[in-house]
């Protein structure tokens, strides 16, 4: 029996007190949130644009091996910070009180998804219906089978490859997501519709490919193909270490999903517990949250997706004692634990077994 599986079943009155305690929660962090959350969140831009400075920099220098390996991880180091714990957390709107043109809802970050196209996939789609099967999209991203509760077909032979290719490749996936290619192949909208949605991500796609792999390469000048190589390993490394991440928080084994029904009339603490039931944690130190956009606290994200990350350290060790008070499981593990699990899960449910019913938040 799975960990989840031994959380206890709430009655309705439970259900509410359990969602009053995180909503009083929620209140008094937001209370709170002010400058210092301000002055965080600008120091963390100011990182981005340093390593990259000084990553773009040190490849000029590359015909020196060591300055070609420290340039590309100072550029992958930056390319992680601006997609996981400025731009993922800034166009959720956690910043937005500061008022500042630069820093809200709005930001543009360097991957290939644009932000109106992820913040419709992302930040209603799967925030609205996490892990409610047919309606969040994150739920095997359309490529994968990752639960028993979809249904098999002969192509998820091959995810494990799939998964590789997912993983090298993340911004583009995440990119290509909210197009719904699945959707124009089952005749549910047309090419044409598709053709539209895929000109801004074109578009993106186009600035970037020119940044990274044309305009830095030529200024090098006989510097070319190392410096594009840099560029190329440091996006590999920013796309692998966000894969494994976000995996992680959503695709454990004790990670549930749940039947399109369990949205219908829902209260505020099912909606709590269905946000607990499909999360899972990673622990760390400081520097490892910070690398994670603090989606290794995926739980309290997931609770309270529009309040600074930077708080969510401080509230985890309140959100579990209130799991632990109501019976219900808090999913947490090293890394590598959790990642083992994802990793089983990718590899058994590719194989043959029949559906089986989601599990209901109760």
């Amino acid at each position: 029996m799975s960990d989840i599986a031994a959380s206890r079943a709430l009655s309705p009155e439970e259900i509410d007190q359990f969602g009053a305690e995180l909503d009083a929660l929620r209140q008094r962090t937001l209370s709170d949130v002010g400058e210092r959350d301000a002055r965080y969140i600008r120091r963390i831009e100011k990182a981005v644009r340093y390593t990259e400075v000084a990553g773009r920099g040190l490849l000029f220098l590359s015909f020196f091996p060591p300055a070609w390996l420290l340039g590309t991880l100072l550029l992958g180091l930056s390319k992680i910070l601006d997609n996981m714990e400025l731009g993922h957390n800034l166009m959720h709107g956690q910043y937005d009180f500061m008022q500042d043109p630069h820093l809200n809802n709005r930001y543009e970050w360097d991957t290939v998804c644009p932000g109106d196209a992820w913040r419709h996939s992302h930040n209603y789609m799967h925030h609205t219906y996490t892990n409610v099967m047919g309606m969040d999209r994150d739920v095997g991203y359309s490529i994968l089978r990752l639960f028993p509760e979809q249904r098999w077909e002969p192509r998820f032979l091959g995810q494990p490859f799939y998964t590789l290719m997912l993983a090298l490749f993340f911004d583009v996936g995440v990119g290509f997501h909210d197009l719904e290619l699945d959707r124009a192949r089952k005749g549910e909208k047309t090419w044409k519709q598709v053709g539209e949605e895929f000109r801004p991500v074109w578009q993106k796609m186009k600035r970037l490919l020119f940044k990274d792999y044309l305009l830095f390469p030529l200024l090098s000048g006989p510097l070319f193909l190392s410096v594009l190589a840099g560029n190329f390993v440091a996006n590999l490394i920013r796309n692998v270490w966000s894969f494994t991440i976000i995996f992680c928080g959503h695709f454990t084994a004790n990670a549930e999903v749940f039947p399109a029904s369990v949205v219908e009339n829902e209260s505020r603490g099912h909606w709590y517990l269905r946000q607990l039931r499909g999360s899972s944690n990673l622990s760390g130190g400081k520097w490892f949250h910070i690398l994670s956009g603090n989606l290794s606290h995926q739980i309290e994200h997931h609770l309270f997706p529009d309040l600074p990350a930077c708080r969510y350290a401080e509230m985890a060790p309140v959100v579990r004692a209130i799991c632990e008070r109501h019976g219900q499981h808090y999913n947490t593990g090293s890394l590598g634990r959790q990642f083992a699990q994802v990793l089983g899960r990718i590899f058994r449910h590719s194989l043959p077994s029949r559906p089986a019913a989601p599990a209901l938040a109760s």
